[in-house]
């Protein structure tokens, strides 16, 4: 495992090494979205990381989609946050926060009776939202303004201002798996008109104003962005999920960006292809994947070049000491299911590690 624990520098930052931990929504924050010294304990004990990328957080107000996620737009979040990020240092860690707009995955439920918004006026299917009132089904959301988009923009710029208060080493764009940026990225789910619709240019507009909004904030060295172009997760497919990878990678290019991570598959297997060659070919930065690499997959990708870093999802959760299990080869804990989205300690902080 000698690729695994080469440094890598990535924009800003040196990291020991390229075993980075994927964002993992965990519901654990309170009925604010504040974060709680039980997240700060979380984050702390797999401070291992090459660089941890903390949950999908909520950029503005109103827009939850899981009912106890993190936020990042009150002064009371920050704060939260801060006990995180310094946890995370102390234990000689790296953290950056993974900036979100739930999209039309939010429910009137859990946003005082606020109706979704989304690109086109379609609804997430066959699939339901855990609510106060028990699970629901989507809301069908409403079709969101031209003139309305420079305020989402100025959203995300916020959360990143607020992040860099809150003491994190950068933020990464949140553009996967169905949520507001890649709802207007794909062609499923983007079905409007104008400046913001039709052509993969216009519906990248959006994501792209984001992530120079972002970069206005952090620098372009400590930002990175995620996008899910297989992911049918929250009913989402494209056309060309090839096409559209390729066209993405050359168009990051112009940010210098501090890693483009790119989910290589599909949680339900309703889409198939490689996206991951045709973006090692064109994208010149630092790249990263995640969705289900072992680490023995992990480490020949990046020997062979494929990759720069790996995101661990499941197997950070229940591996608080993952890399020290990689590189000792020793058996990893099995993630408990049940309690991924649970409140408490059980199957969050109560992992064991290997000393």
């Amino acid at each position: 495992m000698n690729a695994l624990f080469k440094p890598l520098q990535i924009g800003a930052l040196n990291l020991p090494n390229r075993i980075f931990m994927a964002p993992l929504t965990r519901c654990r924050a309170d009925a604010d979205h504040v974060p709680t010294a039980l997240m700060a304990e979380y984050y702390s004990q797999r401070a291992s990381a090459g660089l941890i990328i903390a949950e999908a957080t909520m950029a503005m107000e109103g827009h939850s989609a899981f009912w106890t996620e993190p936020g990042i737009y009150s002064a009371q979040q920050i704060a939260g946050w801060r006990q995180v990020t310094d946890a995370v240092h102390a234990a000689g860690g790296r953290i950056f926060l993974q900036i979100w707009h739930g999209g039309r995955a939010c429910h009137p439920l859990l946003n005082a009776g606020a109706q979704p918004v989304a690109p086109s006026a379609l609804a997430i299917l066959n699939d339901e939202v855990h609510t106060p009132e028990g699970n629901k089904p989507y809301a069908m959301p409403r079709e969101l303004l031209d003139d309305e988009l420079p305020a989402i923009v100025e959203g995300f710029k916020q959360a990143a201002i607020n992040a860099k208060a809150a003491g994190f080493d950068g933020v990464e764009v949140h553009g996967a798996n169905g949520y507001l940026l890649d709802a207007f990225l794909r062609d499923g789910a983007n079905k409007r008109n104008g400046p913001y619709g039709g052509s993969i240019e216009n519906r990248a507009r959006l994501m792209l104003e984001v992530v120079t909004a972002v970069i206005d904030v952090w620098g372009s060295d400590r930002v990175g962005i995620r996008i899910s172009p297989l992911n049918s997760y929250n009913s989402m497919i494209d056309s060309d999920p090839v096409g559209l990878a390729s066209w993405l990678a050359q168009r990051l290019n112009d940010f210098e960006l501090a890693y483009l991570h790119v989910m290589r598959g599909d949680f339900f297997s309703q889409q198939t292809g490689d996206v991951i060659t045709p973006v090692r070919e064109i994208y010149r930065g630092i790249l990263v994947s995640n969705m289900g690499y072992s680490p023995e997959e992990a480490e020949t990708a990046l020997e062979q070049g494929q990759l720069d870093a790996v995101a661990f999802g499941t197997s950070f959760l229940a591996n608080p000491d993952l890399p020290a299990r990689i590189q000792a080869a020793a058996a990893l804990n099995a993630a408990n299911p049940a309690t991924f989205y649970s409140p408490g300690a059980e199957g969050y902080t109560d992992y064991p590690t290997l000393i």
